[in-house]
């Protein structure tokens, strides 16, 4: 397992491709745990570079 921040585009689209490849890791396996961290990753990424604006309680 080879856990290295999400920094890049690349980096991104690499951490989307292997959690995919994982995902239906059992907990508390090595590729669960990848699982776990690479989602968390994915997450702060996509919080910093794909934000959601909530929406305007008018519209």
């Amino acid at each position: 397992m080879e856990i290295k921040a999400i920094k890049t585009e690349l980096d991104y689209n690499q951490a989307l491709k292997r959690l995919e490849a994982i995902f239906h890791a059992p907990e508390k396996t090595p590729e669960g745990d990848e699982a776990e961290i690479l989602s968390i990753l994915i997450e702060k990424y996509e919080d910093e570079h794909y934000p959601i604006v909530a929406p305007d309680a008018i519209s």
